[in-house]
């Protein structure tokens, strides 16, 4: 159904109506009572819905309401897509955020990562060496403790000591006459121990060094992975 508008139909009616009064007074012989000019001023004035034929108001109404509907629905779909575009927006900032966020986190857990790594290097590279301690005649567990925390690498050292305890009790000059072991970690045979230094028999600080090249060594890489071996094997 096209579209039509009130004031068309009212015009359309009232030209419609006089100018079939002006051919019946026409053909009766009477003079018509309104000539061309009033025609169009009849049709322009007439622009009530109750001068519209009563079969067209119908259609007039429904002209109205469609257009009304039509306005109504192109105004709810602008307000739709733009609820949708800034829904996007909204999204995209978030997702943009979340993305940021990741990243840094990242960062900051390699930067912790490298920071970890260079203490772990530090660390093992302000090992003092066996020689940097002075030779004595004797040392009680307690010197000897102490050396071993100078020496070995503080986040190894429970394991470290953990191994000593259970092959010499912390005995510099322990020795097994069976098999030959000998020392705070009871290098096999002790003689092994002169790769630290001459004084392996008698300075713990040279046993202590000799025990920590040996336990990261390929076969364990770190005194905790020896410890690991020796809980499973009782040796290591």
């Amino acid at each position: 159904m096209s579209r039509i508008s009130v004031r068309g139909f009212a015009v359309a009616s009232a030209t419609a109506v006089t100018t079939v009064g002006a051919v019946v007074g026409v053909a009766s012989g009477s003079t018509p009572a309104v000539d061309d000019n009033n025609f169009e001023a009849t049709a322009a004035d007439t622009t009530l819905l109750a001068d519209i034929p009563a079969g067209q108001q119908a259609q007039v109404q429904t002209a109205s309401l469609t257009q009304q509907a039509d306005a109504q629905a192109s105004a709810a779909d602008a307000a739709a897509k733009k609820s949708v575009e800034e829904a996007a927006r909204i999204q995209a900032a978030k997702d943009a955020k979340s993305k940021k966020a990741a990243a840094e986190d990242k960062l900051e857990q390699e930067r912790l990562e490298k920071k970890k790594d260079e203490a772990e290097r530090a660390s093992r590279s302000s090992i003092r060496s066996a020689s940097s301690f002075a030779a004595k005649g004797s040392y009680t567990i307690a010197e000897i403790q102490a050396m071993a925390r100078q020496i070995v690498p503080a986040d190894q050292f429970q394991c470290f000591s953990n191994i000593v305890n259970v092959e010499s009790s912390w005995n510099y000059r322990a020795s097994n006459p069976s098999s030959g072991a000998y020392g705070l970690v009871q290098a096999l045979p002790g003689s092994k121990m002169a790769s630290a230094g001459a004084d392996w028999m008698t300075n713990p600080a040279t046993q202590i060094k000799w025990g920590l090249n040996y336990m990261n060594s390929g076969r364990y890489g770190s005194p905790c992975a020896a410890w690991s071996f020796w809980q499973a094997n009782h040796w290591y």
